[in-house]
């Protein structure tokens, strides 16, 4: 289970690098969508790590029991 648990980790660092580049691209012709795209990617970072201390807590409980 910790290994499905470790892809969503790095898929959401993958969505997080796809919005970045997404960001760039769009910065100089519409920059609203560019923040829209940066937002989803700090999100996707934000979720990156809350994911990992959720997996390392469920680690923990499954050694201890």
């Amino acid at each position: 289970m910790a290994k499905y648990y470790k892809f969503f980790e790095i898929a959401y660092l993958l969505i997080a690098i796809v919005f970045l580049v997404e960001t760039i691209l769009n910065w100089n012709t519409e920059r609203q969508k560019a923040y829209i795209f940066l937002a989803f990617s700090a999100l996707a970072v934000f979720m990156y790590f809350f994911r990992k201390k959720f997996r390392k807590k469920f680690e923990e409980n499954d050694r201890k029991e």
